[in-house]
């Protein structure tokens, strides 16, 4: 159970700091702006530092990045931000780059999300067969299906992935409130489960490497991405725990990306660790 954590210091001095404070087993960081094209140069002692760490850490992409956009410029930036977090990630040690899937904005109505799927395989196939096995994955994020998004449900990674080729290093990274804002409805009779089954169907049962664990602000099917802190949502507590106990999600971190900063994140940090610690009734 972890959190994003503020890397001010140095990515290991900030980024372990913050760990510590809010009693983080993993963390997720920024090595760039999140809202920008800028990329900043790595400190080689403190990627070594981080590296040796022992904390697992995972890489949040820009948010600007969209590889089926139909304007070349955003493309070509949003190629070079992917790999640029690549190479971050492997000098880190991070085990995972998460980026956005995309939307298919700028294409003709007609084949607009078919071209833009077809440009994000041409953008990231040749950075993932870069990747050495031991490399960072890179983690596809599906959202909450506004506008034009190329991922939003479940069943949508099926052709993401498939324009990947379902290459090896080709993870997934599930948002709890994209999810519940795309129409999966996590507070239903069986609603973990069946949105399990349909990550396992469209995805593969092994692709899901990260977890976003983020309540809802807005009820089921909103498409619009507004997180809350765990429990106190339109999710609530208990599809955090079924989640937490499910068998594809063994061994699967989970990240809150909660509003609230440091102390909002060490609440929701020992809440996920209590349901992890309880697990629902057989």
């Amino acid at each position: 159970m972890g959190s994003h954590a503020t890397v001010t210091g140095g990515l290991a001095t900030g980024g372990l700091r913050y760990a510590a404070e809010v009693a983080a087993e993993v963390i997720q960081v920024f090595v760039a702006s999140p809202r920008g094209w800028a990329t900043a140069s790595g400190d080689p002692a403190q990627d070594e530092r981080l590296r040796d760490s022992g904390i697992p850490v995972f890489i949040h992409a820009p948010y600007l990045i969209n590889v089926g956009s139909a304007d070349p410029s955003v493309a070509g930036k949003s190629a070079a931000a992917v790999a640029f977090g690549l190479r971050r990630g492997r000098e880190i040690g991070a085990r995972g780059v998460v980026i956005h899937a995309g939307s298919a904005v700028g294409w003709p109505a007609a084949s607009g999300r078919d071209d833009a799927l077809r440009q994000a395989g041409a953008l990231l196939l040749p950075l993932l067969e870069e990747l050495a096995d031991d490399g960072p994955d890179l983690l596809i994020e599906p959202m909450a299906g506004q506008g034009q998004m190329l991922c939003a449900r479940a069943e949508d990674l099926g052709p993401y992935l498939e324009a990947l080729r379902r290459h090896p290093k080709a993870g997934v990274c599930v948002d709890t409130c994209h999810m519940f804002a795309a129409g999966h409805d996590l507070t239903a009779p069986g609603g973990v489960d069946d949105l399990l089954a349909a990550l396992a169907n469209a995805a593969g049962p092994d692709r899901v490497k990260l977890v976003h664990a983020n309540d809802s602000q807005l009820g089921c099917g909103s498409r619009k991405d507004r997180h809350e802190a765990i429990g106190k949502g339109e999710i609530g507590a208990e599809p955090f725990r079924s989640l937490l106990a499910h068998p594809l999600l063994a061994g699967v971190p989970f990240i809150a990306e909660t509003p609230g900063g440091k102390e909002a994140h060490a609440r929701d940090i020992a809440v996920l660790k209590d349901l992890r610690d309880q697990p629902p009734a057989q």
